[in-house]
């Protein structure tokens, strides 16, 4: 009995034995390859976090360009011919050529603007525009230029020109006249093309000829400074895009624009002082990586240049020009306007002063007439001028007077 009770409690033993541990390996074994399988993930992921981030700090955008505001010249860029889909970027010139139409006269802040059925139904950024609505041409600019609404520039556009396809064809008309070679323009509001068709395209170089151009406009600068505003008596809250204008407190202006293919782009002008500077920034993979891009090239340029006051209006030319006909013998000319010209600070002592006026000038003289100029250059490059015009009106001397001059007589 003994022996037999022996025998058979044995193998069982060795049974369950053998079962917890197939069980537990089994455990084990689903426990391992699921902790491989974690780490397997995250290995990966980490890897592609840090090539977004490497590729970031290498490529902060696909193309840029940093421009001086008043005289037009460029101070760096990358790739600023590029030609690259703006975005909402394209509003800018869809404010041009508004504010043209009103600086004639066509058009008034106050015209009223009726919203069509085809305004309405314009997606992306908008202020929900209804089929038969009516604001005023201010309210609508305001939500376009603030609030980078779509469907109010679709509105803008067929108060302004009748059709949208009939405003594209302005805003081309105007891009032609400006120089804008790389542009090409299909849309009033920059949203990506549907079927059939064609996309918007521009560069940086063109966008800072753009901003340029409707930066002589104060009414633009007031709506695109502008962090929030009011639409529908204060119902709808128009939020700038532009995040620079809290980042950066010299930014007033001008435009962001998005769309997944075409990256994130602004169009930023910053002013301190006398100086002013535009910064296009087109193609990056994130709003955070463009705005830091666009802040440190501002940045830059605000701390190398200053403005180098060469000329005073009025100021006296101390060299006299004979008037051999006048009254007067002799005249010192003045200075028609002042001069102000941005520069490096290192360079401003090298900006040298070239007086350009004739030994003499006949006939009558006339109060304002230019008798010559003053050029001022840096490194043999002409950087600024300025007319010298005579202070006073001088009449001819009469024929006996000129006749006894002749002679040599000192009168």
């Amino acid at each position: 009995m003994n022996m037999r009770k022996h025998h058979v409690t044995h193998p069982v033993i060795l049974f369950v034995v053998f079962c917890f541990f197939v069980a537990a390996g089994g455990a084990f074994a689903k426990a391992v390859p699921a902790k491989k399988k974690h780490h397997g993930q995250s290995a990966p992921a980490a890897s592609v976090t840090k090539a977004r981030a490497e590729k970031v700090a290498e490529e902060p955008c696909k193309a840029y360009v940093v421009m001086e505001a008043w005289t037009g010249k460029v101070l760096e860029e990358q790739n600023m011919h590029e030609k690259r889909p703006p975005a909402s970027m394209a509003k800018l010139m869809t404010a041009c050529i508004v504010l043209d139409k009103i600086g004639s006269g066509e058009v008034h802040l106050t015209d009223k603007v009726p919203v069509s059925r085809e305004a309405a139904a314009i997606g992306g950024s908008q202020v929900y525009l209804k089929d038969g609505e009516v604001f005023t041409l201010e309210d609508m600019m305001r939500a376009i230029m603030i609030a980078s609404a779509n469907d109010a520039a679709h509105a803008v556009a067929e108060l302004v020109a009748g059709t949208s396809g009939g405003f594209v064809a302005l805003m081309n008309e105007k891009a032609k006249s400006l120089g804008m070679n790389d542009t090409e323009f299909n849309s009033v509001h920059g949203l990506p093309p549907g079927k059939d068709q064609k996309e918007d395209l521009t560069s940086p170089y063109d966008m800072a000829i753009l901003a340029r151009e409707v930066m002589k406009y104060p009414k633009l600068i007031e709506w695109t400074s502008t962090k929030t505003g009011e639409f529908r008596n204060g119902a709808f809250v128009l939020n700038n895009h532009n995040k620079l204008l809290s980042r950066m407190p010299e930014v007033d202006g001008l435009k962001t624009g998005f769309y997944r293919s075409t990256g994130y782009n602004v169009t930023a002008t910053a002013k301190r002082g006398d100086l002013r500077f535009i910064a296009v920034v087109m193609g990056s993979p994130t709003a955070h990586a463009r705005d830091g891009f666009a802040v440190e090239k501002l940045k830059k340029y605000f701390a190398d240049y200053t403005v180098a006051s060469l000329a005073k209006k009025g100021e006296q030319v101390e060299k006299d020009i004979a008037l051999p006909d006048g009254r007067y013998r002799k005249i010192k000319g003045v200075l028609a306007a002042d001069v102000n010209i941005p520069c490096l600070r290192a360079k401003k002592k090298d900006i040298k002063r070239m007086v350009s006026l004739p030994p003499a000038v006949k006939g009558e003289i006339k109060q304002g007439q230019k008798l010559g100029e003053i050029v001022f250059q840096l490194d043999n490059e002409a950087v600024g001028k300025v007319d010298i015009v005579s202070p006073v009106y001088v009449p001819k001397a009469n024929i006996f007077t000129r006749i006894v001059r002749k002679t040599g007589l000192n009168i």
